[in-house]
């Protein structure tokens, strides 16, 4: 009977979409479609790329499996100093970092790593879809879910409509700190109709079935007091719940998580809001996705160039578009004390927010792996060539000839970027960056170079004491330090560390997230 229920419901939908106009055509190029091999080798022809080093296997028992061996993990230990300009000179002055040598790192990255953000970026407006009043545990909060509508004036064959779900505690006595989360725009705690309102709608679906199966009054007659839908079956109007994605919301017993609550919970309870916001409503997580999304809509349907943006720099536009919203119509947050935080991709997208994003205060930037913390120069687990074969749409397209065994260019390999991840951290000081990771023993893999993540938080801490504010309190030789032990942590400065004994998430260390971000930014937790 219940999918009777849901057929009936979608034919009225399909009926009613069946009145929009159908996409506009006109004289607009014609829209480019791709498969992701496709769209991998013309931008190699671009680059004049003939072959591309393949990857190392994750699979330690391959051939070709990635290094292990810390003997093997660093051919070139000698990083770009991030505190040197181009032209040799030292930086001896905050006044340097901030006019001349990061513009810099910031060009460096964005022509071979990130990509840059096109200037013909278009506008935002942002709709409310609804408003629910929920609880989580025993506090009330308010969740807002959020639609941005992307201006597609100039190319109308292509949408893009950004997904992100405010929530905020219904209590708070002031402008709260908030935390904006890569991870699926969804409310967390639905509120449900009561008993009245369920004896309105099943006497309203009862009616409606009627009206398509009048036989059905004899079943509905022997049976008076059947309900369609009780409290403890409530409807479901969008069929069975989305299966979360990894990121910020994770469940206890996924991805080796067993000790701690949700992250949502945790930062409800602290008197701190939050936000989803989905990538995959920004820009698809494939290469076959380049000519769609905002990436698309901005290029007219048509393949990018070598120093056009990549996934990552366009999730990391949304979050920014979502800042503003914020900034424009939540006067319940405080805007001045937003963060960024994700997991695995997304927390290379946190990380990449952060750094090109001056107004987000602070980051949790969890299990990030290569393109986001780990030194793309080391050679252990994820490597650069497992970007530029594998999710080369992650990064610009110059980043390809950085994997390139044979190209018009030459041969190169990471040891020839001139940036690497210790300089996209530091593009983040003064301002908050909490780095975490997990343990290989509860999912954390090795492939994601916990020690050459720590080598570049050490190396990256000049920048912070350069400006005034404290590093992780250790010496800034990356090639000399070590990881500190499991569930130590290090929230002495403005820029942290912790290695939970966790699996591949963050929330094992929201609560040292919590506590070290309160006292930074002077928050009174509940």
């Amino acid at each position: 009977m219940k999918k009777v229920v849901y057929l009936l419901i979608f034919a009225a939908l399909r009926s009613a979409a069946q009145n929009t106009a159908s996409s506009p055509q006109g004289s607009y190029p014609a829209l480019v479609t791709f498969t992701a091999e496709q769209d991998h080798q013309n931008m190699m022809d671009q680059l004049g790329i003939k072959s591309l080093r393949p990857g190392p296997s994750g699979d330690e028992r391959a051939p070709n499996h990635a290094n292990y061996d810390e003997s093997m993990a660093n051919p070139c230990p000698q990083l770009p100093d991030v505190l040197t300009l181009k032209n040799g000179e030292k930086v001896a002055s905050p006044a340097a970092w901030w006019n001349t040598r990061r513009p810099e790192i910031v060009d460096d990255m964005e022509r071979e790593v990130y990509g840059r953000l096109p200037a013909n970026l278009p506008k935002v407006t942002w709709e409310t879809k609804f408003v629910d009043h929920e609880y989580m545990g025993f506090t009330p909060i308010i969740a807002k879910q959020l639609i941005g509508h992307v201006d597609n004036s100039v190319y109308p064959l292509i949408n893009v409509n950004i997904e992100m779900m405010v929530v905020l505690p219904a209590n708070a006595k002031g402008p709260v700190p908030l935390l904006m989360m890569f991870g699926q725009s969804r409310a967390p705690s639905p509120s449900q109709p009561n008993p009245a309102q369920l004896e309105e709608l099943n006497n309203a679906i009862k009616k409606l079935l009627l009206q398509q199966d009048p036989a059905l009054q004899k079943m509905f007659d022997e049976h008076p007091a059947y309900q369609l839908f009780t409290s403890s079956n409530p409807v479901s109007f969008g069929g069975p719940a989305r299966q979360p994605t990894p990121g910020p919301i994770d469940q206890p017993g996924v991805n080796g998580v067993n000790n701690d609550p949700p992250s949502a919970e945790q930062l409800i309870a602290n008197g701190w809001g939050f936000a989803y916001i989905d990538p995959s409503s920004i820009q698809a997580d494939n290469g076959a996705g380049l000519t769609r999304g905002i990436i698309g809509l901005v290029n007219k349907g048509q393949p990018r160039k070598p120093d056009d943006w990549g996934a990552l720099r366009a999730w990391s536009w949304g979050a920014a578009r979502g800042l503003d919203y914020l900034e424009a119509s939540e006067p319940q947050v405080d805007v001045k004390h937003v963060g960024i935080e994700g997991v695995s991709r997304y927390g290379k997208a946190a990380l990449v927010t952060l750094a090109f994003e001056p107004r987000f205060a602070m980051g949790l930037i969890g299990s990030s792996g290569e393109g986001g913390t780990k030194l793309n120069r080391r050679n252990w687990g994820e490597a650069v060539e497992s970007l530029t074969g594998g999710e080369y749409y992650w990064m610009a397209g110059n980043f390809m000839k950085y994997g390139a065994a044979e190209a018009k260019s030459g041969s190169k390999t990471a040891c020839d970027l001139p940036v690497d991840s210790h300089e996209l951290i530091a593009l983040c000081a003064p301002r908050l960056v909490f780095i975490s990771y997990g343990i290989p023993e509860k999912g954390d893999a090795k492939w994601l170079d916990h020690q050459g993540s720590y080598m570049a938080a050490v190396a990256a801490g000049t920048v912070f004491k350069l400006l005034g504010v404290k590093d992780l309190g250790v010496s800034n030789n990356c090639n000399i330090e070590k990881m500190p032990p499991v569930n130590t942590p290090m929230l002495d400065g403005q820029l942290a560390w912790r290695q939970h004994d966790q699996g591949h998430q963050d929330q094992a260390n929201m609560k040292w997230f919590l506590k070290w971000a309160d006292k930074n930014i002077g928050h009174q937790s509940l």
